[in-house]
């Protein structure tokens, strides 16, 4: 998959293609099908599936200083459009100057004269340009002047209800991970480089594997199940951690991830923690040993957890 950051780095040959935009925050069953049509398209077209997307999000620049909560961080997004069979992701930088850019400007200049869209797939409510002022109709009648077709998206239902990232976000503010794959259609995993962190959990028996997470990532902060895949071929098992160790007076949001029975050294390598079930809210300890106490507690929950699951 082709990534382009910023309207600034469209090259002429990434011109011609079917797309659609959105925020895409939840990659569900809803966007899933979204694809898949497109993908339908482009082989009719014979152009590349393109995804149009933002950063920040929309709402997240409008909200100011307390960023709503995110689903998935960019490198996650990027990770399933990829999965998915997306050709091209365009990520256009929302800032001051883009917010200010008139609907009609925005159609002809970027999806026109820019990526010369051929077709184009959105939901009949999408919303764009200065003041919110653009609307399916626009896209439509500037469409039918130029050649460029226009589609709206169905809504996807799953048991007669509406599939939407709001309702994964409250499940996973919730710590309900069942619910969020439900409405995902796949499990929910987070994804990053291993980094260095405080080496706390190591001086107390629990050296943990270390992912810079966004601050407002909408998983609830606590002690999860978790599996893990990246660190070789196998699948591995752990407890990890979601938050800001108040413990130790913490400040940014971290998952720490404690793997059963493996102490290789793996400092930069590419991992994804699989959350698969939520163990308990994340909590303040009033000295070191008693969260290494609640840490070993937790991990034989967890353990036991798995063993009845039939894994290990």
């Amino acid at each position: 998959m082709h990534i382009i950051r910023g309207i600034n780095h469209i090259a002429p040959y990434h011109a011609g293609c079917v797309a659609t935009i959105g925020n895409f925050d939840g990659l569900h069953l809803g966007h899933q099908q979204v694809f898949a049509h497109l993908k339908e398209k482009a082989k009719a077209y014979q152009l590349p599936a393109t995804v149009i997307s933002f950063e920040p999000l929309p709402h997240e620049f409008f909200s100011g200083e307390t960023p709503p909560p995110r689903i998935y961080p960019q490198r996650d997004k990027m990770r399933l459009l990829k999965k998915l069979g997306i050709d091209d992701f365009i990520r256009l930088t929302f800032n001051k100057e883009f917010s200010q850019i008139e609907a009609a400007d925005f159609v002809n200049h970027i999806l026109l004269d820019k990526l010369n869209v051929r077709y184009l797939a959105v939901g009949d409510d999408f919303r764009f340009g200065k003041m919110r002022k653009g609307d399916f109709q626009l896209l439509q009648q500037i469409g039918k002047q130029r050649g460029m077709e226009v589609q709206d998206t169905a809504t996807f239902k799953a048991d007669g209800e509406r599939i939407s990232s709001t309702r994964i976000r409250q499940a996973l503010q919730a710590g309900n991970i069942a619910e969020a794959n439900r409405l995902l259609g796949y499990p929910y995993s987070l994804s990053g480089r291993i980094r260095h962190g405080d080496k706390l959990g190591r001086t107390i028996g629990f050296p943990t594997l270390n992912l810079k997470i966004p601050d407002n990532i909408a998983l609830r902060s606590g002690i999860y199940a978790v599996k893990i895949e990246g660190l070789d071929d196998a699948i591995h098992y752990g407890a990890a951690s979601v938050g800001r160790r108040p413990t130790v007076n913490g400040e940014d949001m971290r998952l720490e991830t404690y793997v059963f029975d493996f102490n290789k050294e793996v400092y930069g390598k590419y991992i994804c923690i699989e959350p698969v079930k939520f163990i308990r809210p994340e909590e303040k300890f009033h000295s070191i040993e008693l969260m290494q106490a609640a840490i070993q507690q937790d991990c034989e929950q967890i353990k036991t957890l798995f063993a009845n699951n039939g894994q290990s």
